[in-house]
């Protein structure tokens, strides 16, 4: 596939048209073609590229020459066709034509029309709709010039090409995988996912500079159309691979499939994220698909309890419709670091750092039942939404660390804002005593009367508050790290660190799948929002982190580095399972500091 682009370029120019005042016009040129998937008995997925003349008017609106013939135009069109092992060819697809005297070339328009059209098919999300509340998204696209700023955005022009070569291909398989999907028959599916799997895997390695560029320019409700259509693939291959591992395990030895079990076990070129510095916030954002991240396992008698979702048994009818409701869905973090440089002292700047939003979140990718031409996969998958819509992994740890570049000596620190906590259990206990006095009773058949009595009645309640979520600060050399724990609060279990049948973080642990991870989104003490999702804001994290830098490099721009880590763990929320799981995905990347200090505390 990375010959794609480069071949689109070299396309020659065909010779022009002759005119023949009194003959028919000169036939076009054969066109030219690329296989991109061969099967060893035939078939093949080619692109194809054609040329057509065509009158500047009916081109481009043009005027006609001074000498009153209209001049010609050069159009190229693409398509996609699969040919069959017999021989016969079908077209799958075909490209708008493009002026080929345009000043944008027509590969970046072709790349331009994969994009929007990837971007027209991402799975259902609420507020990535039409204003006018329909699914139409006709604002969610992007323009050539903008494709043409990404594809030679890169500041070294040897690293630029091929960098846009593997996200043309990224795009371009993209935009085969919607096809054979929804459109393209059975063999296309087969011949795409068995040949082109590692044209995927290569393809998500060697695009995250043009990648990274391209989710900058178009904005986060573009991106998350995108990541989302993107992420649903990435979901369908990695389910794929589970399934062939599972295979794989079921007819070879169970000993010599391990090490191959292991290796395909997560796929992190599948797990994709960028980070930038803009307007005083350090950004990271991330993707990846569930099926993508490493399991978090336990070795010993609980191992079988970390199984595939592909090779988990059935233990009750809704298992089915819950391992593919878990198989496709993506975490999408997001973490926002407000930093100042100040001079307070002569002898050096501060660097101070604190959080600003971090927001986690695992969406899931799916479709309505009323889309057009989506409800029949998700009723082949016997998938039923209202049992699936609170059957979601969730946030169970997250760590952020930011400070500089590793290995750098021109920074101190850094100084931590947060003691380390040692909390203290707040228990309000009310007693009430009620009393009541009773006088002497009337004498019965001559005899005495009763004595006074008195009545006491003491009620006791008490009330204690405790937090789902705990936060803490640390150093690890020269990096600060905030890191956010999710205990179960009904039994006191750290969720993350849970394993079935491993007893869990410490000796007796409770099983957090009977505390409140239970009907875990509804209730005034829930962990999480309605949207299944975590927010950390600067209410929860309100101090600071700090560095010292001397005052020899101010006015420069240094390197910083940014990292998220995150933790997603899985229990029953309404169903009844025994599943448990937990994964995690690691991100770090690099951003500009730029040292203009504000004097004194102005900022």
């Amino acid at each position: 596939m990375d010959q794609a682009w480069p071949w689109l370029a070299s396309l020659p120019p065909p010779p022009p048209p002759l005119r023949d005042e009194g003959g028919p016009d000169t036939p076009s040129p054969p066109p030219w073609s690329l296989p991109l998937a061969a099967s060893a008995d035939g078939a093949s997925i080619v692109l194809h590229a054609d040329t057509t003349a065509a009158a500047s008017p009916a081109a481009n609106g043009d005027d006609d020459d001074d000498d009153g013939e209209p001049s010609s135009s050069l159009l190229v069109a693409f398509s996609v066709a699969i040919n069959g092992a017999g021989g016969e060819a079908r077209a799958l697809w075909a490209s708008q034509r493009f002026a080929a005297s345009s000043p944008v070339a027509p590969r970046v328009h072709l790349l331009a029309q994969l994009l929007n059209e990837v971007l027209a098919l991402s799975p259902y999300a609420p507020c990535f709709l039409g204003a006018a509340g329909g699914g139409d998204a006709s604002e969610a696209k992007v323009d050539a010039e903008t494709v043409s700023a990404v594809v030679g955005a890169a500041a070294d022009p040897s690293a630029a090409a091929p960098a846009a070569a593997a996200f043309f291909s990224l795009a371009l398989l993209l935009r085969l995988f919607w096809l054979c999907a929804l459109d393209a028959p059975a063999d296309a599916g087969y011949l795409f996912f068995r040949d082109l799997g590692p044209e995927i895997e290569r393809g998500l390695g060697e695009c995250r500079p043009a990648l990274g560029v391209f989710l900058r320019s178009v904005g986060p409700d573009v991106e998350g159309r995108f990541m989302r259509s993107l992420g649903y693939m990435l979901s369908k291959w990695c389910l794929l691979r589970e399934i062939q591992d599972a295979a794989a395990a079921g007819v070879g030895s169970a000993v010599a499939a391990a090490p191959r079990r292991r290796r395909r076990r997560a796929l992190p070129a599948a797990c994709l994220s960028y980070a930038t510095e803009v307007h005083g916030l350090w950004v990271l954002r991330g993707y990846a698909p569930v099926l993508a991240m490493p399991r978090v396992v336990v070795t010993g008698p609980a191992a079988s309890a970390s199984a595939s979702i592909a090779a988990s048994p059935h233990e009750v009818p809704e298992e089915p419709a819950l391992r593919y409701g878990l198989a496709h869905q993506q975490l999408e973090a997001v973490a926002q670091l407000e930093y100042a440089v100040r001079a307070r002292d002569r002898r050096f700047v501060t660097v101070s750092v604190r959080v600003d939003n971090v927001r986690v979140r695992v969406a899931r990718l799916a479709f309505r039942k009323d889309d057009d031409g989506d409800e029949e996969e998700d009723a082949d998958a016997g998938v039923d939404d209202d049992v699936l819509d609170g059957e979601s992994h969730f946030p169970s740890r997250i760590r952020v660390w930011v400070g500089p570049r590793f290995g750098a000596s021109y920074a101190t620190g850094p100084s931590l804002g947060r003691s380390t906590g040692n909390p203290e259990r707040d228990v309000e206990l009310t007693r009430t005593v009620k009393g009541a006095f009773a006088g002497a009773t009337k004498p019965a058949n001559g005899g005495g009367g009763g004595a006074p009595r008195i009545k006491a009645k003491m009620r006791s309640s008490a009330r204690t508050r405790n937090r789902s979520w705990r936060w803490e600060q640390e150093a690890e050399g020269s990096a600060g790290v905030f890191e956010g724990v999710l205990y179960d609060p009904v039994t006191g279990t750290e969720v993350s660190a849970w394993r079935p049948g491993g007893g869990g973080s410490g000796t007796g642990a409770a099983d957090p799948r009977n505390g409140i991870m239970r009907r875990r989104y509804g209730g005034p003490g829930r962990a999480f929002s309605k949207m299944r999702g975590l927010v950390v804001a600067g209410d929860e994290l309100p101090e600071e982190m700090t560095w010292r830098v001397g005052r020899e490099a101010e006015g420069r721009t240094l390197r910083w580095r940014l990292g998220l880590k995150a933790w997603v763990s899985y229990a029953p929320n309404e169903v009844r399972s025994r599943h448990f799981e937990t994964r995690c995905v690691e991100w770090a990347h690099e951003v500009d500091l730029p040292l203009a200090a504000v004097v004194g505390d102005e900022s």
